[in-house]
């Protein structure tokens, strides 16, 4: 079983009851991802849209497969373009199956579509030994081919894939998925030769790696560094992180710090949030020098006391978009939608995501028992069906902003959030 869902679980069960004032419903249409891509309604921070205008999402079969979706909002409909465990012509299971699409996918300027697979959770009795490791992937819309690079890092998943095509590279990170430290190598994958480099292990789980404008690469380095490598001159180089000039807050550098990352189109600016630490913070990538310093925006859910923000993107407007959980309230925990564009004065809160289409899946049986790994849906007094763990956000080029939901497995489409 996946012990973090299990938690999650235990919590719900265990939650104060309901407020009898809900809030104000910001309500998206929610779609329901085929089951039979999960045996534990999971996906992760898999989630982006293609040159197409289609979504392509990541899903997770424990002991069994993973899946990469593709969503096709003109006809809502969804099917898997790769099987990959059929990509890569293995037919193991339990441990040694590649359980998870975990990486936030990405898109190279050839439109093929980035992604890879890691090991799931063993059972009793197996062996961590049996894991031989994870793929670098992808997945050409426009051929339908799916292609598998390789282990890149024996018995280590691959948490997270960035391509340069102009350079015939990708830029990956791969998990051990050790506890407390999480060994993670920043590695190039040459992807004419299959050839791998490795940078080294930075030790920081949930990695994301990004470029910016002249084609560097970024890795967070636990403890609060980033390790930058420069293409250009073949260096790598480590950079001391300050925030408004001043030393990184613990919860940037404590071990279990999960920094979310990503760029604007042009790569000169960099967002950022720390999973626990509710704040957005911006980096100018054009800055000189080994000290990378970012400027704090503000905080991302000011009325919150506890938040979890796994899911941040930059869209296509270069508007940042937020997915965040406010945990601590009496009814249980809940999803809002937090924007922030250059110009706005603090990120801005659009309310508490809802579910307008009630009846999109069914929560029992047909003998009227509850359906498994269903929980994450609750119902507030108002009728207002509502999820609380995203996982993954993606702003469309149609401005319809995309959430990942587990417990069900879901995507909520939330179309014209007004601003300001």
């Amino acid at each position: 079983m996946n012990k973090w869902l299990a938690v999650t679980l235990c919590y719900v069960m265990i939650s104060a009851p309901l407020l009898a004032d809900p809030p104000k419903w910001l309500l998206g249409t929610a779609v329901k991802l085929p089951s039979e891509t999960t045996n534990q309604e999971s996906g992760y921070f898999s989630i982006i849209e293609g040159k197409n205008q289609k979504l392509y999402i990541g899903s997770a079969k424990y002991g069994v497969n993973g899946f990469l979706l593709e969503y096709d909002p003109k006809s809502n409909r969804t099917r898997v373009v790769m099987d990959v465990m059929q990509t890569i012509g293995s037919t193991a299971t339990g441990f040694a199956a590649q359980a998870k699409i975990h990486t936030r996918n990405n898109v190279g300027e050839s439109g093929v579509i980035y992604v890879g697979s890691k090991q799931g959770y063993p059972e009793k009795g197996e062996s961590k030994d049996a894991y031989l490791g994870g793929y670098v992937l992808t997945h050409d819309p426009a051929t339908g081919k799916n292609l598998h690079y390789g282990i890149p890092k024996p018995k280590h998943g691959v948490i997270s894939v960035m391509p340069d095509e102009s350079r015939g590279v990708v830029y990956l990170s791969t998990c051990s998925d050790d506890r407390p430290i999480d060994h993670t190598h920043f590695m190039m994958l040459n992807l004419k030769t299959k050839q791998v480099r490795d940078f080294g292990d930075m030790e920081q789980a949930y990695a994301f790696i990004v470029l910016d404008h002249q084609g560097r690469a970024y890795h967070p380095i636990r403890g609060g560094t980033i390790a930058r490598y420069d293409p250009n001159t073949d260096q790598l180089e480590r950079l001391t992180v300050t925030l408004d000039g001043k030393p990184l807050p613990d919860s940037w550098t404590k071990d279990h710090a999960i920094l979310n990352w990503d760029t604007t189109r042009d790569r000169k600016t960099l967002y950022s949030v720390e999973m626990v630490t509710n704040e957005l913070v911006k980096f100018d990538l054009t800055q000189s020098g080994k000290v990378l310093n970012g400027t704090r925006v503000g905080p991302i859910l000011s009325q919150a006391k506890r938040i979890d923000c796994r899911c941040m993107c930059v869209g296509p407007t270069g508007t940042v978009w937020m997915a965040v959980t406010e945990q601590g309230l009496p009814r249980g925990p809940q999803l809002h939608l937090v924007s922030y564009r250059p110009g706005d004065s603090a990120p801005i809160h659009h309310g508490p995501v809802g579910v307008k289409n009630p009846d999109f899946t069914t929560f029992v049986n047909a003998d009227g028992s509850a359906k498994p790994w269903h929980h994450t849906m609750r119902k507030e007094p108002d009728g207002i069906l509502t999820p609380w763990q995203p996982l993954g956000i993606c702003e469309g080029s149609d401005g319809v902003v995309n959430i990942i939901t587990i417990a069900p497995f879901t995507l909520m489409r939330i179309e014209g959030v007004r601003r300001p």
